[in-house]
């Protein structure tokens, strides 16, 4: 049987047959181990009544949370209560980018917004929707429910970002499928106080979804300050326009990215969110890499 893992609890694998729908609890072969090869949540597979017997080739995969072939990261954020934070959303889609999966921003709380609040950060969001979708919700739920649904539909999400952005409420209103198993998960595993140990995919409608807060680690640490332009689609986009083709868009003459910052074409606060990351990742070498 062909199959996905969509759980891993204690040693024991759940696995979804993708032509039943029955899930069948397995354990892996244990040449697997011999090879350092580890099965992991959103795995594709072939398996028996007791045994994963293969893995397939994955697209992806990540250590916090482990999981793999993840096709896009969720990313709910606070418009109030915690408020809007424009330097924390660079930082979380700078962690997803660096992963190579696509990030979906959803604006939460939007009702506690008075209109003008609302517009502006609406005219925030105008320049991160040339690169990303934008959604926004409130009490009743997410706007444009069915845009979104079109781009999960066969596909796999994880769902994460900013503590206090209502996520768990967002999760029930856009998927009362899952209501009561989250509230089981709450109690049983303390959601909201990071104490989640293990991931789930949830099959909603032939949607994947993942709810895991081990995606919100904002360690960037082991980016190489050279590497961290490329994970930034505006500057991706004028690959090789710069004087240098190694320009760090820094202080480098006739550079390309800092004159679309000039200009405006490039939003300020990117770049500035941008130069304070490099800084940070810069310092964070240079101490870790002393030697004592």
């Amino acid at each position: 049987m062909k199959g996905k893992i969509i759980k891993i609890v204690s040693g024991t694998y759940s696995v979804k047959d993708i032509e039943s729908n029955t899930i069948h609890i397995v354990k892996p072969k244990g040449i697997f181990r011999y090879h350092s090869l580890e099965p992991k949540v959103g795995d594709d597979v072939e398996f028996n009544e007791t045994t994963i017997l293969k893995m397939y080739d994955r697209k992806n995969t990540f250590v916090r949370p482990k999981v793999s072939n993840v096709d896009y990261v969720i990313l709910i954020m606070s418009s109030k209560s915690p408020n809007f934070d424009l330097d924390l959303l660079d930082r979380f889609l700078l962690n997803i980018e660096r992963n190579y999966v696509k990030p979906i921003i959803v604006i939460t709380k939007c009702d506690l917004l008075e209109s003008k609040e609302l517009d502006t950060i609406k005219s925030y969001m105008a320049y991160y929707k040339n690169y990303y979708n934008v959604f926004y919700s409130d009490i009743n739920g997410l706007k444009e429910k069915g845009e979104l649904f079109n781009l999960l539909k066969g596909k796999v999400s994880i769902l994460s970002g900013q503590t206090g952005a209502g996520k768990s409420h967002l999760l029930n209103t856009i998927f009362p499928e899952l209501s009561l198993e989250t509230q089981e998960i709450s109690k049983a595993l303390g959601r909201g106080k990071h104490t989640t140990r293990e991931t789930t995919l949830y099959d909603i409608d032939g949607m994947y979804i993942a709810d895991s807060p081990g995606f919100s680690s904002l360690d960037f640490s082991e980016i190489e300050t050279e590497r961290l332009k490329d994970y930034y689609p505006e500057f991706r986009e004028h690959l090789n326009e710069c004087k240098y083709n190694e320009c760090l868009h820094l202080s480098e003459p006739n550079c390309k990215i800092k004159d679309l910052v000039n200009s405006g074409d490039i939003l300020a606060t990117r770049y500035e969110s941008y130069k304070k990351i490099y800084t940070e990742i810069k310092q964070a070498k240079k101490v870790y890499g002393r030697k004592y």
